[in-house]
């Protein structure tokens, strides 16, 4: 095999795995439907993108050549449909990340939400800690600039994705569970068969399964030991105690586990949802056998993910934080940690939709979530990979948002909009291309201090 074409390479999944494979000395190309800013990185990297659907840009060679697709592309894409007439192997990304921890040590963080921040983290950990790993990322890390993390050791970080039920591609060593909410229904169907396809991953984790406190796993799904994590529920196995918080919502906290206490660590990134996932990542690394010391060093010199309660802007009188929430538990435990953080400032929230699906599903979740905030200003739905849905439109949410200010525009309207809008704390929340906006309202909102 000389060859591995990606079909979609722009995910963020996928481009960590060609960046692999290019690291490996492999050829590597592939397509994706848009330029992006990943895009962009993976061609000033060496590795070919594409942007049309066309067939001639495939290696030509079947026998060394190896396609790597997602199942975010559509099955009617030519490319697709051309390996397979053709002979070649094809297989979806995630068996890829299992072929590749196979093998290895594979420390693996799965869950509906808090997987990146804590994965991330417990990449850099090991990384700070000297031992250091191959990490599998699904967004990009600030310490870093990148999404992939190579190592000469057999140590693999894996983000273990619910979607498709990719992670059931992997039997870690070491596993984190952080959450079982009701998502990606359009796979599941309910919150029931979620449930049943984490507990089939904690079947197969092979040593240690770390779970959130409380979530439906017992020791009968599996044969792993298990232990617990909390924020602060002194029931789990690690938790956090004595907690304090800056003027700049950095907490402080006492790490109590069952092999002692670790004292003052202070969190590099926002919010008591982030004391939650370094609870968790710290977790990984102690069972993974890292010493405390370095533990309680990495997690303070920790930036964070982009795009995960990312901090641009933080002064007493204006700040901006941007956070890829797009789940209702995502979007409600992030404003949470933002009023704390803030307490008696105002909270602008711009929210843009992830899917017709989701939307259609979690209508009234999404509601409640994000009347949370002082003023919701809402986007247009976001489509990514899915059709319109007759109904289904921005509007099912908007009308039960219970915010005291509320605002439905498109995203063409935004920046004008934001122009004239008194804004003391506002965050950007989706998982679409809200992230286009990003450097336009940082320009925009500098040029106001």
């Amino acid at each position: 095999m000389k060859n591995v074409y990606f079909i979609g390479i722009g995910g963020i999944g996928m481009s960590a795995i060609a960046r692999y494979y290019k690291f490996k000395g492999f050829n590597v190309a592939g397509y994706d439907r848009t330029p992006s800013e990943l895009t962009a990185e993976l061609e000033a990297e060496g590795i070919a993108v594409h942007y049309e659907d066309d067939i001639t840009r495939i290696p030509c060679n079947v026998e060394e050549t190896l396609v790597v697709y997602t199942p975010a592309i559509p099955e009617s894409l030519q490319e697709l449909q051309s390996v397979r007439e053709r002979g070649y192997r094809v297989i979806k990304r995630s068996r890829m990340l299992g072929e590749i921890a196979e093998g290895q040590k594979c420390l693996a963080v799965a869950g509906t939400h808090g997987k990146t921040t804590t994965s991330t983290l417990t990449a850099h950990i090991l990384t700070e800690s000297g031992e250091g790993c191959t990490a599998f990322l699904g967004g990009i890390s600030k310490n870093y600039g990148t999404n992939l993390l190579m190592s000469k050791n057999e140590v693999v970080v894996a983000e273990a994705d619910e979607f498709d039920r990719s992670f059931l591609q992997l039997h870690p060593d070491i596993a984190v569970i952080t959450a079982m909410d009701a998502d990606h229904l359009d796979i599941y169907g309910d919150l029931a068969h979620v449930q049943e396809a984490f507990r089939q991953f904690a079947s197969q984790v092979k040593g240690t399964l770390i779970i959130k406190h409380g979530l439906p796993v017992s020791n009968s799904d599996t044969a792993a030991r298990i232990l617990t994590y909390h924020f602060k529920d002194k029931a789990a196995d690690f938790h956090a105690e004595n907690l304090t918080v800056d003027a700049l919502g950095h907490f402080s906290y006492d790490l109590h586990h069952p092999g002692g206490v670790i004292s003052g660590i202070r969190v590099g990134t926002l919010g008591w949802v982030n004391v939650e996932n370094s609870v968790a990542a710290a977790a990984i690394a102690l069972t993974h056998g890292i010493a405390p010391e370095a533990i309680r060093k990495a997690i303070g010199s920790f930036e964070g993910a982009k795009r995960r309660l990312d901090e641009h802007i933080n002064t007493p009188g204006l700040t901006y934080i941007d956070d890829y929430a797009h789940h209702p538990a995502e979007l409600a435990t992030a404003i949470s940690s933002i009023r704390e953080i803030f307490p008696g400032r105002k909270l602008t929230g711009i929210f843009q939709p992830h899917l017709y699906t989701r939307t259609r599903d979690f209508a009234p979740e999404f509601a409640q979530a994000l009347s949370a905030l002082d003023k919701l200003i809402l986007l247009d739905i976001y489509p990514a990979r899915e059709e319109p849905i007759p109904g289904v439109t921005s509007e099912i949410i908007f009308k039960d948002v219970t915010a005291p200010e509320k605002v439905l525009i498109t995203k063409e309207e935004l920046m004008p909009y934001l122009e004239k809008e008194p804004l003391d704390v506002l965050i950007t929340f989706g998982a679409g291309n809200i992230d286009h906006y990003i450097e336009p309202i940082k320009e925009m909102l500098n040029a106001r201090k």
